[in-house]
C-alpha cells in the first residue's frame, strides 16, 4: 500500500514539460546570397579599399603639422617654428608652472586663515553663551 502511494506521488511530480533532451528547431537556409563582394576581394586590395592600415594620428594647429608617435604629440619637422620660438614658448610654460604653484600656495594659506578665524568665532560664540546663562542664574 505504502509503495504504491509512493509511485503514485512521484509519477504526479513529474514535470513531463522538461525533457531530458534538449532539441533546438532547425534553422532554415538562408534564401539570398550576401550582397558584399568581401569575400570575393583579395585581402590587400580589402585592406586599401576599407582601410585598415591606420597611420599614426596628425594634425595641423596653428600652422604647425602636429604627429602623435609613442603615447606624445610631436611637431613635425616641416613645420615653420623657429628654435627661438620654442625655447620662448618653454620659457613661458616655466612661468606659468611657477605662478600656478605659487596661486596653489595662497589658496592654502587662505584655507588655513579661514579654518582658524572660524574656529575663533565658534568658540567666542559658545563663550558668549555661557556668560548669559550665568547672568541669568544670578538673577
Amino acid at each position: 500500500m505504502f509503495n504504491s502511494l509512493n509511485q503514485d506521488l512521484k509519477r504526479s511530480l513529474k514535470m513531463p514539460l522538461f525533457g531530458n533532451t534538449f532539441s533546438p528547431k532547425k534553422v532554415p537556409p538562408r534564401k539570398s546570397a550576401s550582397l558584399s563582394n568581401l569575400h570575393t576581394m583579395d585581402r590587400s586590395i580589402r585592406d586599401i579599399e576599407l582601410g585598415l592600415e591606420y597611420g599614426s594620428p596628425s594634425m595641423k594647429l596653428g600652422g604647425q603639422s602636429w604627429k602623435f608617435d609613442d603615447g606624445q604629440w610631436i611637431l613635425e619637422a616641416g613645420g615653420n617654428t623657429s628654435g627661438k620660438e620654442l625655447q620662448r614658448v618653454k620659457k613661458r610654460n616655466v612661468q606659468l608652472e611657477e605662478e600656478n604653484n605659487l596661486l596653489k600656495l595662497k589658496i592654502d594659506l587662505l584655507l588655513d586663515m579661514l579654518t582658524e578665524r572660524t574656529v575663533e568665532c565658534h568658540l567666542m560664540g559658545k563663550d558668549g553663551e555661557d556668560i548669559k546663562i550665568q547672568n541669568r542664574r544670578q538673577k
